[in-house]
Parts: C-alpha cells; sequence; structure tokens
C-alpha cells in the first residue's frame, strides 16, 4: 500500500460563516486551516473536516463518523448547544456500535460512535 500521510473530508456548505459557527464554536474543534472559500477542522492528528463554501451545490449523502469512546460526553455537549439528535446514543446490534445521529445547518449527517467490535481495533492497529 502507498503511504498516506493524512486525511480531510470536504463538504459543501451553503455559508462558511454558519458553518463555521457550527464546527468551530459549537462542536469545539479545533481550526487548522483558513483557506478563504474553505475552512479545515482538526479530528484526530491525521483526519481533517473541511467545509468549503459553494452556495446552491449542497447535496448530501454523505455521514460523517466521529469515532470515541466518549459518546454520551459528545451527545450531551451537541444537546447542550441546541442542536437537535434523532435520540439518545443506543446500541445497534447489526453493526456492534453505540451511536447517535445529527445534522449539520447544511443537512449533512453527523454520527459519533463507538466500536463494541473488537476487530475494529484491531483493523486500525498499524503497529502490528
Amino acid at each position: 500500500m502507498l503511504p498516506v500521510d493524512s486525511m480531510v473530508t470536504f463538504l459543501k456548505v451553503d455559508d462558511l460563516g454558519v458553518s463555521s459557527t457550527f464546527y468551530g464554536e459549537l462542536l469545539g474543534l479545533e481550526l487548522v486551516l483558513d483557506q478563504g472559500g474553505c475552512l479545515i477542522y482538526r479530528l484526530t492528528d491525521e483526519a481533517f473536516l473541511g467545509v468549503c463554501e459553494r452556495p446552491g451545490e449542497v447535496a448530501s449523502n454523505v455521514i460523517v463518523t466521529i469515532v470515541t469512546d466518549e459518546v454520551d460526553q459528545w451527545h450531551k455537549k451537541v444537546e447542550l448547544a441546541g442542536i437537535t439528535t434523532d435520540g439518545p446514543p443506543r446500541d445497534n446490534g447489526e453493526y456492534r456500535i453505540y451511536h447517535f445521529f445529527f445534522n449539520d445547518p447544511d443537512g449533512h449527517s453527523l454520527e459519533v460512535q463507538r466500536f463494541w467490535d473488537e476487530s475494529w481495533s484491531s483493523a486500525i492497529d498499524v503497529s502490528t
């Protein structure tokens, strides 16, 4: 496999100011690069989320999933920020996860989840 240094997932948004407030202030993600029409936020050391202003071009069938052991804390943070979720975190037996969903201001689906499947830890462990 060829080396990959990091990953950025870009989403098209209608209003960069609204998205900046949502991702930077409400969710508390660290802004690492302001490119004028695009903002890039850090999710992990090597994974980033970018939002680019493209009015009228937003049509999303993407789910951005934040993987963390702190699902309940994320749910509390999102709800305290006044963001509507699809309900409290819950187990999903089919995928062996614990999760919940919410949407950004442009309707992009965001999920916060923890894997119950121990195969995930093995799959992402690059030290072996």
